[in-house]
Order: structure tokens, then sequence, then C-alpha cells
């Protein structure tokens, strides 16, 4: 399987620049040791050509969130939720209908 993480950066931090740059540092790096480190079990799950795609971004309160946006089994997903609910991160929670998941 391949797991990809990607971090959604911030454009709208307000006031303060350098504090922007800072917490969009911290998300890529919170999304490299993710997929490299702590999935890294995931690698061996599934067929070569499967797929996992997360992201992880902030909250309105600057904390890491995190989504599976593709299918995958439900054991899959159940591990990324206990992999990063142990790193602190919450699920991502959202109104909008995923188009990555069950659009046919």
């Amino acid at each position: 399987m391949t797991v990809t993480v990607l971090a959604i950066t911030e454009t709208d931090f307000v006031p303060d620049i350098s504090l922007a740059k800072i917490m969009n540092e911290r998300l890529k790096q919170a999304a490299a040791e993710l997929q490299d480190i702590h999935l890294q079990a995931m690698l061996s799950v599934g067929q070569p050509k499967d797929d996992l795609v997360i992201y992880i971004s902030y909250n309105p309160k600057y904390t890491i969130r995190f989504r599976v946006v593709n299918d995958v089994p439900e054991e899959v997903e159940n591990f990324v939720a206990y992999t990063c609910g142990n790193l602190g991160y919450i699920k991502w929670k959202t109104n909008v209908v995923n188009v990555f998941k069950g659009n046919e």
C-alpha cells in the first residue's frame, strides 16, 4: 500500500507572517513523520497498488486534525485514527461531502 500524507497549509494567518511560516513548517514536518514513521506498518497492508491518502491541517484552535480522503478498509481507517489519536491529532469533521469517497 502506498501511504501519502498531505499537509494543507494555512495562508491566512493574522497578523504575524513569521508565525505562519513556523506553523506551516511544523505541519509539513508532522505530515512527513506521520507518513514515514508512524504509518510505516501500512506499507505491507493490502496490494502494492492500493493507496492511503490522508490530509492534515490545523483547526481554528491550531490543533492538528487529520482525514482519510480515499476509500480504504475500515481496519486501515481505524489504525490511522488510533495512530493519529496517540499523536494528539483530532479527526477532521466536515459537513461537506468528500468528493474522493464514494463519488460515482
